[in-house]
């Protein structure tokens, strides 16, 4: 009873700190000229993601190394198959090219980066410092591109609905809103993780799969919130910078302050470098070619990533409890489904670059 009531006041607690979070965070970046792309990358997409900071660094410190990595590694599945797709199904998804450019090609680098100083089986001190140097470094980077790209745009910008006089257009409101937003997202992730962590110790699942899917799901609700709320406003920047930008954000800061606050590092699970690792880079390498499609997430582009999500995840729960129908499952998603997919997506995206090309 206890656990059921924490789990419904974190729900509670994250949609409403998902509505100030976004409302705060979107008057915010008009106040201080900064585009709404760039604070969903950075404000909203880093404060979403303290519930994984959180849970990581407890989790490091506790030496559950399995769930602090199952937790980014998850997490980053989990945000784009399920976030991007359950987003894209309520409203298609205008992609900005600054996304497709820049910042997906960089969330895909970051995968690859992570995957080879996990190579040796371990995230080490200096891995982590490493991560969080590049963590400073691009956020650094993507201030200064706003401020430059909003100095050399035109001064005379037609005014929008959210540019208007209100109860939230003061600066000390915006910012009251983002912080009151941030602690209920923290504060109802933490109860609803909890909570399910109880549930799902019931039926003795292991430490990495709970990091994977339980907590990385929990821990992402604060994204999940955020960028719903988001895609119902109306600002698709938030809603899909957000994934993004908490993607980047798990990897080089999450992962890369664990490891550097723990003594010996991280260790890496052997199946972790086996099998979901990869498909966190496979997963990240998807967004180009559909994010390439008529620069949008269609709706059926969103069905397709919660497919392959469910997919995923029925996989994993199939492993722990090693099912007997685990080696078919696996071959027919490896041989059969997935590389349709992909052939799927990479057919559309040639299309849609052939017609671009012959409208130039």
């Amino acid at each position: 009873m206890i656990a059921l009531v924490s789990f419904v006041s974190g729900l509670v607690a994250l949609v409403v700190g998902a509505e100030l979070l976004v409302r705060g965070a979107s008057k915010l970046a008009l106040s201080f000229g900064i585009s709404p792309l760039v604070v969903g990358l950075t404000v909203v997409a880093f404060g979403t993601g303290s519930p994984e900071l959180a849970v990581a660094i407890q989790a490091a410190m506790a030496n559950q190394a399995n769930i602090t990595v199952g937790n980014v590694v998850g997490s980053n599945i989990f945000n784009v198959l399920f976030i991007l797709g359950l987003s894209a199904l309520i409203t298609p998804l205008i992609i900005n090219r600054q996304l497709i450019r820049q910042e997906v090609p960089i969330m895909v680098g970051t995968s690859l980066l992570v995957a080879a100083l996990a190579w040796d089986g371990t995230m080490s001190r200096l891995d982590g410092l490493i991560l969080v140097c590049l963590l400073a470094v691009y956020t650094g980077f993507l201030i200064v591109q706003s401020r430059r790209q909003e100095a050399g745009s035109d001064a005379a910008e037609p005014a929008t609905e959210d540019s208007g006089p209100g109860w939230d257009s003061k600066l000390p409101v915006q910012i009251a809103l983002i912080v009151i937003g941030l602690v209920m997202l923290v504060f109802g992730a933490t109860w609803l993780v909890d909570a399910a962590i109880t549930f799902a110790r019931l039926f003795g699942v292991s430490e990495m799969v709970i990091g994977l899917t339980i907590v990385a799901a929990g821990t992402s609700l604060p994204e999940v919130a955020t960028s719903i709320m988001a895609a119902v406003r109306g600002q698709r920047d938030i809603a899909v910078g957000n994934v993004v930008g908490s993607n980047i954000f798990n990897l080089l800061g999450v992962l890369g302050v664990s490891a550097a606050v723990v003594p010996g590092g991280l260790s890496i699970a052997p199946a972790m470098m086996a099998f979901d690792i990869p498909v966190m880079i496979a997963v990240a390498i998807a967004c180009l070619p559909i994010f390439f499609t008529g620069n949008l997430i269609a709706r059926w582009e969103g069905a397709l990533f919660l497919a392959m999500y469910v997919g995923y995840t029925v996989y994993l729960v199939m492993a722990a409890q090693q099912h007997d129908a685990l080696s078919t499952y696996g071959f027919v998603l490896g041989t059969i489904v997935l590389p349709l997919c992909a052939l799927t997506v990479a057919v559309i995206a040639w299309r849609e670059w052939h017609a671009g090309r012959q409208t130039r």
